[in-house]
């Protein structure tokens, strides 16, 4: 397919799907850093500048977005597409309605289908329907891929397919992985503590732009020898699926931690490009009715335009690839300083969180060794 990217960031959908077999053919991004990126990752590829000035598209087959989350997200102002930010979802259906456009992706958060009851994806749904789409959505979980916990939201409307047909397969489910202190390696966000951990065995909890506390940083792990690490840029790069050091164009460390939190894992985006290049009717995933009386909406649904909705039965992992563990990932990580692990530890001693047995220990035992390396001065205080 002949695929283009509105609200493109990192490029990192449109590269997945380039990865599953289909063409870009336009890019479209209004944050400078970015777009630096996007011309060093798509030489050739034209960029837009501002979705509303956009008034034609080229002749396309598919349409894909991430747009904006602030008014979505759980840390955001909760205002949906009444929102400054995540209201430009709007410019998408106006150039759809100017564009007639076969197909439509689109990606954001998690909790647009959780909102006010599943308000903004019955929105979505509306206005596809009434423009003669069918469509399917589903939550999915980088971890099916990457050990990093990812969930995102996936939205495929079509005039031309069964949405149905490409976002549900059959299901695998992940090889079972027990976890213990000391044995395997756990993520968690080393900014929080009181409320709040992110805790992720096996892998990282989800890369953001920005900590809790305005931080540009990534997650922290502790590993199964004991030692705390705040994993780096390129790690952070890698645990995407992306090529470390692919959003160096972007400059300074702040606009690239933006830029890579607010990316889509790759792997996924280059599943969905797999599945729309060869799809096939879903088996063994039950399906049922819904609306009416109830108030929320599914983590996985279906519908179209005079048909009935339908709640699916698909968890959030609909593959699994092989993988090296998270350690293998990380190899640009410092280790927490000892003011960044006082700090933790002292928010954790504020809150009232039940944390695994032997965490708190492993991360005071981190903090005494890199005390007792540092001889009682710590190397990495400047890195907190």
């Amino acid at each position: 397919m002949r695929t283009i990217g509105l609200f493109s960031g990192s490029g990192s959908l449109e590269a997945g799907l380039e990865a599953g077999g289909h063409e870009c053919l336009m890019l479209c991004e209004v944050s400078e850093p970015a777009r630096r990126v996007l011309a060093s990752r798509f030489p050739g590829v034209p960029v837009a500048h501002d979705v509303s000035d956009l008034a034609r598209l080229p002749s396309c087959d598919l349409l894909a977005a991430g747009f904006p989350c602030q008014d979505l997200s759980l840390s955001g102002g909760k205002a949906g597409f009444d929102g400054a930010r995540s209201g430009l979802v709007r410019e998408i259906f106006r150039l759809i309605d100017a564009n007639p456009v076969p197909n439509v992706l689109l990606e954001n958060v998690p909790n647009l289908v959780r909102l006010n009851g599943g308000r903004w994806a019955g929105a979505l749904a509306d206005a596809f329907e009434e423009r003669g789409y069918r469509w399917a959505y589903r939550i999915v979980d980088a971890r099916c891929a990457l050990p990093q916990r990812r969930e995102r939201f996936f939205m495929l409307a079509s005039r031309v397919l069964d949405p149905s047909e490409v976002l549900f397969g059959d299901e695998v489910p992940p090889p079972s992985a027990p976890f213990e202190i000391g044995r395997d390696p756990v993520g968690f966000y080393w900014t929080r503590g009181a409320s709040g951990l992110g805790w992720a065995p096996h892998c990282t909890p989800p890369i953001q732009g920005g900590s809790a506390k305005g931080i540009p940083s990534g997650p922290a792990v502790l590993l199964p020898d004991g030692r705390v690490v705040k994993i780096g840029l390129r790690d952070a790069e890698r645990l995407q699926g992306m090529r470390a050091g692919g959003t160096e164009a972007a400059g300074g460390e702040a606009a690239r931690w933006r830029i890579v939190g607010n990316a889509v894992a790759e792997p996924v985006a280059e599943w969905i490009g797999r599945r729309l290049a060869c799809h096939g009717r879903p088996e063994g995933l039950s399906t049922r009715p819904f609306g009416g009386a109830e108030t929320a909406w599914p983590q996985a649904a279906s519908g179209g335009p005079g048909g009935g909705r339908m709640r699916v039965a698909a968890g959030p992992l609909p593959f699994w690839r092989p993988r090296g563990g998270l350690e293998t990932y990380l190899r640009d990580a410092e280790p927490l300083s000892a003011r960044a692990t006082r700090g933790f530890l002292a928010r954790a001693a504020r809150g009232r969180m039940n944390f695994v047995p032997g965490f708190i220990e492993a991360v005071r035992s981190h903090l005494e060794a890199v005390e007792r390396a540092a001889g009682g001065w710590d190397l990495f205080d400047a890195a907190a």
